[in-house]
């Protein structure tokens, strides 16, 4: 991928080809063949080069090129029937359809440009990352969602973990799944969850990050990190976050909630697609609202049990010893980020708590956890309640609590979406396409080290660098 084009090299063969040979119809006739075959030329290599699945953006291109070869073609053949001066030669009538190829061409760039495949930063941290898939069944809870009370919950987790060195050729991980055709799955469910035609997201599937599946752990324990997406997210939607943080040390949960998550593919192969809908009550989107955090809280703490009997070697796998549950973080993004609070509030094995921009519901009670709350820039009403809940929230719990609201970030700063979004502020925020993780990262990773592992971290300046800085002292005054 090239810098700041954010195209493939074999893309933008394709584009430039097309650009050329487009515009090969208003150079001087004696080299206007030479051109157009080297322009076909390169065309040719960049689509060869993409045989592996050509993005929709590039039809657009290839389209534009179709176009030139029909007028070459028609012109041809008027040639060979002796009209060397007809219609075919006026420039008043070529110039239209030169500029509507062109047109089509620089469409393509752009939409190539906007919505690129998501190239992932190279993790900060000193050890390579291994990543899994691990599949866990709650016997204790029933599946709320259908009405057989004889399903239980079930839940899909993704760990990423420090890893012994990874080979160069060690293939990485597959971005959305565990198979592309997972990836696929979860791509155009969540497009669909959006609104939007299934085509926009073709890039996510094609990404891969920076993980190894399943290679071996690295010596040592982890302190973990429980990580709930947002609503009708899915457990990759943070992988960038999650592989920091694992090349930093911890090992990071992230959690598919089904019936809630866009789309869950379980083991068996069968894709579980979100249940959740408004009402279009205030009152009643609010109960369930509430309803569906307290699910989502609920599968933290059966996470965090069953990562507890993974280090114990109760369950199968390659854990055993390396996971330290007594530091615990629950965090999340959105609606996640609101079940976090949720679980550290019911269950005190949680010592951390980071909120990515979610609004605690009203029922939340105060918390006994330091919180790490980020949030975008207060833009409106709705945001300025949003912030009073929270800094009400933080205000009566019992250790210090930060929050910071990061200038030029929007809802989807603090998750992957800057990667493979548009650059538009409303809808990723104005930080840039790695800058946003880069903050998200650095901010949280500094909030673990100290709150986690104790380390010696000037945490207000650390933080404050990225934002307007709150601190929400002790009910006590005492840190």
């Amino acid at each position: 991928m090239i810098p700041g084009l954010h195209l493939s090299v074999r893309e933008l063969l394709v584009v430039l080809g097309s650009v050329v040979l487009v515009l090969g119809r208003w150079l001087p006739s004696a080299v206007r063949r030479r051109i157009a075959v080297g322009a076909v030329s390169v065309v040719a290599v960049g689509v060869a080069l993409t045989a592996v699945g050509v993005r929709w953006q590039l039809l657009l291109v290839l389209a534009a090129d179709l176009l030139v070869g029909v007028g070459a073609g028609m012109a041809w053949l008027l040639r060979r029937r002796g009209d060397r001066d007809g219609w075919w030669a006026r420039w008043w009538l070529a110039l239209p359809g030169s500029l509507t190829c062109l047109a089509l061409v620089v469409a393509g760039g752009i939409a190539a440009w906007a919505l690129p495949t998501p190239v992932f930063p190279r993790p900060s941290g000193a050890s390579a990352v291994g990543t899994t898939v691990v599949q866990w069944t709650d016997p204790g809870r029933a599946e709320t969602a259908t009405p057989d009370p004889g399903d239980p919950r079930t839940v899909v987790v993704q760990l990423w973990y420090p890893a012994r060195s990874v080979a160069r050729g060690v293939a990485r991980a597959q971005y959305l799944g565990r198979t592309r055709r997972e990836a696929d799955t979860v791509a155009a469910a969540a497009a669909d969850y959006l609104g939007a035609p299934s085509f926009l997201l073709d890039g996510p599937p094609r990404a891969t990050s920076h993980a190894a599946f399943d290679a071996a752990p690295a010596a040592g324990r982890f302190p973990v990190v429980l990580f709930s997406p947002g609503l009708g997210g899915v457990r990759t939607q943070n992988t960038a976050w999650a592989e920091d943080l694992a090349s930093r040390g911890y090992l990071v949960a992230g959690v598919d909630h089904p019936y809630d998550s866009a789309a869950v593919v379980l083991a068996d192969g069968r894709t579980v697609r979100t249940r959740i809908a408004a009402s279009g009550d205030p009152d009643e989107d609010d109960r369930r609202r509430a309803g569906w955090i307290a699910v989502r809280a609920a599968d933290l703490s059966f996470v965090l049990t069953q990562l507890g009997r993974l280090d114990r070697g109760e369950l199968t796998g390659p854990f055993t010893g390396r996971l330290d549950t007594v530091r615990a973080a629950a965090t999340g993004h959105s609606l996640g980020g609101a079940a976090a609070m949720r679980a550290a509030q019911q269950d005190s094995r949680f010592t951390a708590v980071i909120n990515l921009d979610g609004g605690p519901d009203s029922g939340q009670g105060p918390l006994r956890q330091p919180v790490l709350a980020l949030t975008h820039t207060i833009q409106d009403q709705a945001d300025t309640d949003y912030i009073a809940v929270l800094s009400k929230v933080l205000e009566r719990g019992t250790a210090t609590s930060y929050r910071l609201t990061v200038p030029g970030s929007a809802h989807l700063t603090f998750t992957d979406a800057s990667l493979y979004l548009p650059p538009v502020p409303a809808v990723a925020g104005s930080l840039g396409r790695t800058e946003s993780v880069r903050m998200t990262t650095v901010t949280c990773a500094a909030f673990l080290d100290v709150t986690l592992r104790g380390r010696s971290v000037d945490l207000p300046t650390t933080l404050s660098r990225h934002g307007d800085l709150r601190v929400h002292p002790a009910a006590t005054g005492q840190r």
